[in-house]
């Protein structure tokens, strides 16, 4: 398989690591997917990267593919029809200029129709955090339609692959209510892997056991503190202002936050209130009833059962460390 290249922080990589995932995606390729899978998992921890190798191998083994990447304004169609391909990205291109990207992530349903109306094939969709363009209250009903394409076709096919990447943590629970997907989870790289990507960044940096711990092995917070100088302090401050970790949010909810920086598990409490889990979902702070560490619940390797270094629980973790970070600042700052 090749590997597909990259920029990370300003510099071109190889897609590093990631050896199971790749043996899972060789697997989708040849098996193709029962259910829609949907691949949830930390902001930057490599979804988007996942996707981009799965376009390639999915090109190299002969599938038409649409990928979408709204957030990111990439709209791609690998499919012999130049006139389905125009069809598209005519309308991908409408769609950009009107500031209505939602309408593409609904029209792939009939250009996959068309496609397959033309010829029996195998065919892929690849569609990364369409539900921030969709809206998540839809996510459910945009995922049972990928599943109703797969198991109800209109017309035959060969083979066919749908993956779906989401950083948003709400949109796994309005899809996990239903048997609609095959939900996977993503971690953070393993320590081997970031360590290849630690290994491109220029010299002078920090002990690579440091950036670890910084991170978790998260490659887009390695890339974020290169390109802050490592400045730890600026990344954890621009993190406690983006996720908006206000003077009333945390004195509303001191207590609890307190105990979670000491231990994410203590979330998993019956006392916690829903509505301050909730908070912590939305804004993608925290992974909440993490899957078991069976490797067939993740995309790639588990995270470890625990680790307390790294605010990884049992049930609950941080998403990465500096996340962690910056609710203890945002605890300390509003004393």
């Amino acid at each position: 398989m090749k590997k597909v290249k990259l920029l990370f922080a300003g510099l071109e990589v190889e897609f590093a690591d990631r050896e199971k995932a790749i043996s899972q995606l060789q697997e989708w390729v040849e098996k193709g997917t029962w259910q829609p899978v949907v691949i949830y998992g930390p902001e930057g921890c490599g979804k988007t990267t996942l996707l981009r190798q799965a376009a390639q191998t999915l090109e190299e083994a002969g599938y038409a593919l649409f990928y979408l990447h709204p957030l990111d304004r990439v709209f791609h169609a690998d499919i012999e029809e130049p006139d389905i391909r125009k069809a598209f990205l005519d309308l991908a291109q409408r769609a950009l200029s009107e500031d209505s990207l939602g309408r593409v992530a609904w029209a792939v349903f009939d250009f996959i129709r068309e496609a397959l109306k033309r010829r029996r094939r195998k065919i892929a969709v690849l569609a990364d955090d369409v539900f921030q363009v969709i809206g998540v209250q839809y996510a459910a009903a945009y995922v049972k339609g990928l599943l109703n394409m797969i198991e109800h076709p209109l017309y035959h096919y060969e083979n066919i692959v749908v993956l779906v990447a989401t950083s948003e943590g709400v949109s796994r629970g309005e899809i996990g209510r239903h048997r609609w997907a095959d939900l996977r989870a993503m971690w953070n790289m393993s320590i081997d892997g970031f360590k290849q990507l630690y290994d491109k960044l220029p010299s002078p940096r920090p002990p690579l056991e440091e950036a670890w711990r910084w991170t978790g092995g998260n490659p887009w917070m390695l890339a974020r503190l290169y390109q802050a100088g490592w400045d730890k302090e600026a990344v954890t401050i621009d993190i406690l202002e983006n996720k908006k970790l206000i003077p009333s949010f945390i004195e509303k909810w001191r207590t609890h936050l307190a105990q979670a920086v000491e231990d994410p598990d203590a979330l998993w409490s019956p006392d916690t209130p829903d509505e301050l889990i909730n908070s912590l979902t939305e804004r993608n702070l925290i992974v909440y009833n993490m899957h078991s560490r069976l490797e067939s619940r993740w995309v790639d390797q588990p995270p470890p059962e625990r680790d307390p270094e790294l605010g990884i629980g049992r049930h609950v973790a941080w998403q990465t460390p500096l996340h962690r970070e910056a609710v203890k600042k945002a605890l300390e700052n509003s004393k």
